[in-house]
């Protein structure tokens, strides 16, 4: 085990010489991938890890790996409460055994900064807990009441 470290050890500085005297006789292109090869060598860490990194470099889009908010649209119910609107959602689902399409009502307590009154048809948005059952916000007010 320690003849193989010490056997990886020249080898590394072998890279690093060899690097380095490619790196003064070429191109300053060819500079730049020197000094990755060279710090690559240097460091402690296991390949696995090395390989880690790439991997999460190489990504498309952002690093925040967030889950994708669920969306709703449904009517406001009650805007009695202050900056809270309990809003009705209505879906179809179809009856497993029957294939009908039955009606489900379901009523989430929502934030209200944007100032919905009821009958307002509007979006809102999961969020994290704001209270004991206040887990949406309003986003969006689609049509306004009429009265």
């Amino acid at each position: 085990m320690a003849k193989k470290k010490t056997e990886e050890a020249v080898e590394e500085t072998a890279a690093e010489v060899k690097a380095e005297e490619t790196a003064e006789t070429e191109a300053p292109a060819k500079e730049a991938a020197a000094e990755e090869t060279k710090s690559a060598a240097k460091s402690k860490k296991p390949a696995r890890s090395r390989a880690k990194k790439a991997k999460t470099a190489d990504a498309d889009g952002p690093q925040d790996k967030r889950h994708k908010r669920s969306e709703r649209i449904g009517i406001v119910f009650s805007d009695k409460m202050t900056d809270t609107v309990v809003v009705r959602v209505d879906r179809l689902v179809k009856h497993p055994m029957y294939r009908k399409y039955v009606k489900r009502r379901k009523k989430f307590m929502a934030h209200n900064g944007l100032g919905a009154a009821e009958g307002d048809k509007v979006k809102i948005v999961e969020t994290r807990p704001l209270s004991a059952r206040k887990r949406w916000r309003v986003i969006e007010i689609i049509q306004k009441a009429e009265k």
